[in-house]
């Protein structure tokens, strides 16, 4: 099988990459161009060229996407814009422009996270983006063609960052990255779409 990790370089990517490269063809992209394509997702034109480029794959694993953490009062026009592009309209551009680039019964793999049902002061963006992202996923799980599927990850926080967003997540237990890994893993290998899995929550 032969799997597109978008957002390889990250801490989550790269578990993935490592993972699926054990059973699969991998070909990574990101933004950092650090890998065998360069892509950002919040360009159209950027994601074609990427597909164009890579050429037929079985499966999309996007691990991808960024949002602003601040207090909504804080919020910029530019921050919402900005959540938006990012996490949310980057991976379902993704998917739109990846119909004719996944083979028959392939599928896409997209990230959301916990503040799509527990939100944190700060985090309002990331709830809009992974609220969204989950939504889509079960709106376009009954559009797919050829027998398509599509599911999210939705992980907590991680144990190898924990620290780092000890004052965003109080109290949150984190998770190994490598749990998340495997949820991507469950979603390209397996049959179900439409479906969001929960990591830690």
């Amino acid at each position: 099988m032969k799997v597109l990790v978008v957002g390889a370089t990250g801490t989550l990517g790269a578990a993935v990459t490592t993972l699926l490269a054990t059973r699969h063809d991998v070909v990574t992209a990101s933004r950092t161009g650090r890998t065998d394509v360069a892509v950002d997702i919040t360009d159209p034109a950027s994601i074609a060229a990427m597909y164009e480029r890579v050429g037929r794959v079985d499966a999309v694993a996007c691990t991808a996407g960024s949002v602003p953490f601040k207090e909504i009062g804080d919020l910029s026009r530019e921050d919402t814009v900005s959540a938006a592009l990012d996490k949310l309209l980057g991976q379902i551009e993704l998917v739109r422009r990846g119909l004719d680039a996944v083979a028959d019964n392939g599928s896409f793999t997209l990230i959301t996270g916990i503040l799509a049902g527990e939100p944190v002061r700060t985090g309002s963006m990331s709830s809009m983006a992974n609220g969204g992202v989950d939504a889509f996923v079960r709106g376009a799980a009954v559009e797919l063609p050829r027998e398509l599927r599509i599911n999210s990850v939705s992980p907590t926080v991680f144990t190898e960052s924990a620290e780092a967003y000890d004052a965003i997540f109080p109290g949150f237990p984190p998770v190994d990255v490598s749990a998340a890994a495997l949820a991507y893993r469950r979603s390209i290998e397996g049959v179900q779409t439409g479906q969001t899995f929960r990591v830690g929550w």
